[in-house]
């Protein structure tokens, strides 16, 4: 058999972890089980063996994650876990990586509240950004608890002792089959109401069990559909409701929601006290201001001697008012010299006056073009007189005139010697009044 077809146990231990991390069903495992062979390592670090009747597996909780526990796991405790499953290599064996663990017997509700809680958050009711801010000074407290409970004579007595404020008690269930739509129906009562400026609703610690209606989604959306704003005051500071996470503001107990519900008297009146100090100061200030003003203006030459101030001011007008005549009379003059000059440079640019300088214009213009050309044209005049006068002394005609004549040959040549032409050539001779055509009988030269 060939080497080739072997794997080698790295390349076959890898290849099985691979299959565990990519299927779905391991990375998300809700598993129970009783712990044992529980060790702590010095970084923070839980290895442990989580077991039932037939079977076991090994467990890692890493430091980040089991820091946010709030019990201790122990050896023997049994457990609810949430975890991932993968295979270690260097050891090849398979093991749970914890996330999340829980102790048992809550297993059931556990699942149910994370799944809730989950959905909720996805849907954006624990959003910060839509929380709405509780009023600084509301003059009604709605109160939505049992009206026996422990919870209801604390916010009740802190209400009283930090500020005068009316309340009022809305009876509701608060634990059993029954409690979520009595919270419910107390929320939509107060929203109808609207006699409260805000709402608490809570209850006093317990178990998962005896606070479960504060973690029915029925109850989550009523809170978030309120229009009044909500302080969720249930259990303990430790215990944790959706009801919790969806209200305007979570106060870890009932006397710690009437605490945020409403500031304290002492510090409200330690807040006007301030403001009163601080008023009559300011009063105190603005009145001395106002008689040292009002000493000033008793002493002041104009509340002394009005009437002398009168007649001042009346020569002060009367200057003032040739000042202004003065002034309006050279401002009217300038504006009607500046508007005869532009009438002036308007008709200087009227075009019925532009036209009749062009027409003028145009007059000279023609005046002078025609003597220049009667003088140019004088000018050709002698000049084609005296040329015609060299031309008719150069030419051939007047020769002529005098006697003389011109002989062609038949290709209508001047003949000018007797060694162009032979005897018995035809030739043309052209004399003043028309021309001769002959025959050459003898040449006889010179």
């Amino acid at each position: 058999m060939s080497e080739v077809r072997y794997l080698t146990v790295t390349a076959l231990t890898r290849y099985i972890k691979r299959k565990f991390d990519v299927d779905p069903h391991m990375q998300d495992v809700w598993i129970k089980g009783e712990i044992s062979n529980f060790k702590r390592h010095s970084r923070g670090h839980m290895y442990f063996t989580l077991k039932d009747q037939n079977a076991r597996i090994a467990a890692v909780m890493f430091a980040g994650h089991n820091r946010q526990l709030n019990f201790q796991p122990e050896e023997g405790m049994n457990v609810l876990i949430r975890a991932e499953i993968s295979v270690y290599e260097p050891s090849g064996n398979y093991q749970m990586y914890v996330k999340e663990m829980q102790p048992d017997g809550v297993g059931n509700l556990y699942l149910a509240y994370e799944q809730l809680k989950k959905k909720l958050e996805k849907e954006g009711l624990f959003d910060p950004a839509r929380k709405r801010k509780l009023p600084k000074y509301p003059t009604t407290i709605g109160v939505i608890t049992s009206p026996t409970g422990a919870a209801v004579r604390d916010i009740i007595t802190t209400l009283k002792r930090r500020y005068n404020a009316n309340i009022i008690v809305m009876p509701a269930l608060v634990q059993g089959v029954n409690a979520a739509p009595s919270i419910i129906k107390a929320i939509e009562e107060a929203n109808r109401r609207k006699e409260a400026d805000v709402l608490i609703v809570g209850r006093g610690g317990g178990s998962i069990e005896e606070l479960w209606a504060f973690n029915e989604e029925s109850v989550a959306r009523a809170i978030f559909t309120s229009t009044i704003p909500v302080i969720s005051a249930v259990g303990h500071e430790t215990d944790f409701t959706i009801a919790d996470f969806v209200a305007d503001l979570r106060a870890p107990t009932p006397t710690g929601a009437a605490e945020l519900a409403v500031p304290h008297i002492s510090e409200i009146t330690e807040r006007l006290t301030q403001r009163n100090i601080r008023l009559l100061r300011s009063m105190k200030e603005m009145l001395q201001s106002s008689s040292r003003r009002l000493e000033r203006s008793q002493k002041s030459y104009a509340f002394r001697y009005p009437q002398k101030l009168v007649e001042q001011k009346e020569q002060q007008l009367d200057q003032l008012m040739e000042r202004f005549y003065r002034e309006g009379r050279r401002y009217i003059e300038h504006k009607r010299t500046n508007y005869e000059q532009l009438t002036a440079a308007l008709l200087r640019n009227h075009p019925e006056h532009q036209l009749t300088k062009a027409a003028e214009r145009q007059q000279q213009l023609t005046k002078m073009l025609t003597k220049e050309m009667q003088q140019l044209l004088k000018q050709k005049q002698l000049l084609f007189a005296t040329a015609m006068s060299k031309l008719h002394t150069l030419s051939p005609l007047k020769t002529m005139e005098r006697g003389y004549s011109l002989v062609y040959d038949k290709e209508k040549e001047l003949i000018k010697s007797t060694k162009q032409v032979s005897k018995g050539d035809v030739v043309n001779v052209r004399l003043t009044d028309g021309q001769l055509q002959c025959e050459v009988s003898k040449i006889e030269e010179r």
